[in-house]
């Protein structure tokens, strides 16, 4: 079995020999890392140099490729052991004795097609037992200065290489030693150690290129789970920063409204106003180290936020607040404060030049596992506020509107979030509608 090129033995193991290469070459064209590449070549020319034992009589370019195929093969390994291993950045110096080698062994491809193409086969041969013989000393330095590289992988690595490098020196310096009758009449080709060893070396190579792509996933899976905390940070920070700039803004304009009371003189609605504000304050700053909070609770904070409005304004107005039976406040987080400058757009705008009668509503859907809030009003209307407005005081008070939007989009950042919002205004009626829309998880 073993004497018989054709035999499975043989036929088993240049097939594998060719799957592995194509397999390899198929990673490479998706990763494009050149470790593929090489040892994909490395692979190929196993294959060819294997396939020239049952065709190589048949063949008369076999006389040209059997020695420039090994050479192009060990310059493929060359650049296998540098991407697996690292070298350069590991054993800098020896490395550029490994580039210097790989260099030498693709020149080395062309000198021995002209050595056969001038003076024969038999050349070669000369040649190849001289050549063989340094490359086998380099490689065995190459090993032991390998060794200095720590991990097991590296380990498996010199293992495997040796393994190859004595079988197939075995195969090519047996014959002149013992002559081939010898391993002929042990029922063996020669060349059956170099077959053994490609298989051995192979094998380990599989483990290390294994062991370093799951090395590589899990360091992939880690630095995903880093820039993942880091972007949660970073919108965290966001976030505090909108929180950070919205809270004055509000509290401005509350005191402003504290402000008219005692300018008019009203100390009793001034004193009432006072208490509920404190309360609404001590709310906010309660909050204000959550970055979100129940959307229970933001209602809460909107209701007395609401009342500290209907005394501002005067003759007041109607607020309703529907919420959908399925829809549970306590479990849907959201950002402190995102409602409520919609609804201080609705009062501030219009409102503002409104004189009869005025109602905000606000409805909270469940819409499975979104929630969809829309407030609506009977105001003037978008088009007839922008006109009464100028433009100046319309970019100041859509400051708060752009913060809540982008709070609570930072909040969903990889889901699908709506801030419609659009003038329903028609013949005989007025008004403004926000719809918010987003995910009850956080």
């Amino acid at each position: 079995m073993l004497l018989d090129f054709n035999s499975e033995v043989y036929s088993w193991i240049r097939g594998a020999l060719l799957i592995l290469s194509i397999y390899h070459f198929l990673i490479y064209l998706n990763t494009r890392q050149k470790l593929y590449l090489h040892y994909s070549i490395y692979l190929v020319c196993f294959f060819i140099y294997f396939l020239a034992d049952i065709n190589a009589p048949r063949l008369k370019i076999y006389s040209y490729i059997n020695f420039a195929i090994q050479f192009l093969g060990y310059a493929a390994y060359v650049g296998f052991v540098r991407a697996l291993l690292k070298t350069q950045k590991h054993i800098p110096e020896w490395d550029k004795l490994l580039v210097l080698e790989r260099v030498l062994l693709l020149v080395a491809v062309v000198v021995f097609i002209v050595v056969q193409f001038l003076f024969g086969y038999s050349a070669q041969e000369k040649l190849f037992a001289i050549l063989v013989s340094i490359i086998t000393v380099f490689g065995l330095l190459t090993y032991i200065v390998l060794n200095t590289i720590k991990g097991k992988h590296v380990t498996y690595f010199i293992v495997g290489s040796l393994a190859y490098l004595v079988l197939a020196n075995i195969s090519f310096l047996g014959p002149y030693a013992v002559g081939d009758e010898y391993f002929l009449d042990r029922g063996v080709q020669p060349m059956f150690f170099t077959y053994l060893g490609a298989i051995i070396e192979t094998t380990m190579f599989a483990v290390i290129i294994g062991h370093q792509s799951k090395k590589s996933i899990r360091k992939n899976k880690e630095a995903e789970a880093l820039l993942a905390i880091k972007t949660k940070e970073m919108s965290d920070l966001k976030m505090t920063a909108l929180q950070s700039q919205m809270d004055p803004h509000f509290l401005y304009n509350s005191l402003n409204s504290i402000n008219n009371f005692v300018l008019k003189n009203d100390i009793e609605k001034a004193s009432d106003y006072i208490t509920k504000f404190s309360r609404l304050i001590r709310e906010i700053l309660t909050n204000s180290s959550n970055l979100t909070i129940p959307l229970s609770k933001e209602l809460g904070v909107l209701s007395l936020y609401v009342k500290l409005e209907q005394m501002r304004m005067a003759g007041g107005f109607d607020y309703v607040v529907s919420v959908d039976d399925k829809i549970d406040l306590e479990s849907i987080e959201v950002p402190p404060l995102f409602i409520q400058p919609f609804i201080e757009n609705a009062i501030w705008h219009g409102f503002a030049n409104k004189k009869d009668y005025k109602r905000i509503t606000v409805n909270i859907f469940d819409e499975d596992d979104k929630v969809r809030c829309e407030i609506l009003d009977n105001g003037i209307g978008i088009k007839r506020s922008k006109k009464e407005k100028g433009s100046h005081k319309r970019t100041r008070k859509s400051f708060g509107l752009k913060a809540s939007e982008n709070r609570i989009k930072l909040l969903h950042e990889n889901e699908r979030v709506y801030v419609i919002i659009e003038d329903v205004s028609e013949d005989s009626t007025t008004g403004t509608k926000v719809t918010l829309k987003f995910p009850k998880a956080s």
